[in-house]
């Protein structure tokens, strides 16, 4: 079955449609979600979101462009108005560790530490790192997404990338 027809149908209301939708699409909904959010439990509530609005949300598609880079862009707003709306669990703090007792860098400290430093991020700052250096998006599309224009988000990304270089310099 083509994409065409299972949006189609997915817009009709068929069940069988959305669950292959969903089997398609979850994962990269999903990390997309978990790289603004930092909580796979907040990026699972995102894909259910997500997903559940879709059979609504296909008519604003309306087969215009990559569904893919729609389907990413529906993401990005979804999540960002569930941080918005405060709704976000507490995670769990993350520990780096003593990075002293070891002689070379370990890979998970470091993982750990990046991840820490995203955290201690705005998440206007985030937003826009994320969607630039980790999904690739230009300013402009980010400004589209974020409703701002594409010098603020070319601010954002300076100061994002600053505060993650100053926050890893101290660890």
């Amino acid at each position: 079955m083509t994409l065409d027809d299972l949006l189609t149908r997915t817009a009709a209301g068929s069940a069988d449609a959305l669950a292959e939708l969903f089997h398609e699409y979850s994962a990269d909904v999903h990390r997309v979600a978990f790289r603004l959010t930092l909580s796979a439990d907040d990026g699972e509530d995102v894909v259910q979101d997500v997903f559940i609005g879709l059979p609504e949300a296909i008519g604003a598609y309306g087969g215009r462009g990559c569904f893919d880079a729609w389907l990413r862009a529906v993401t990005v707003r979804t999540t960002l108005m569930r941080l918005r709306a405060g709704r976000r669990r507490e995670a769990t703090a993350l520990h780096s560790g003593d990075a002293s007792r070891t002689s070379a860098p370990d890979p998970v400290v470091e993982r750990l530490a990046i991840e820490a430093a995203l955290a201690a991020l705005p998440i206007d700052l985030r937003a826009v790192f994320v969607l630039r250096d980790v999904e690739g998006y230009t300013h402009a599309e980010i400004a589209r997404l974020l409703g701002i224009r594409a010098g603020t988000s070319e601010v954002r990304l300076h100061r994002a990338r600053r505060r993650l270089r100053d926050f890893l310099e101290d660890k």
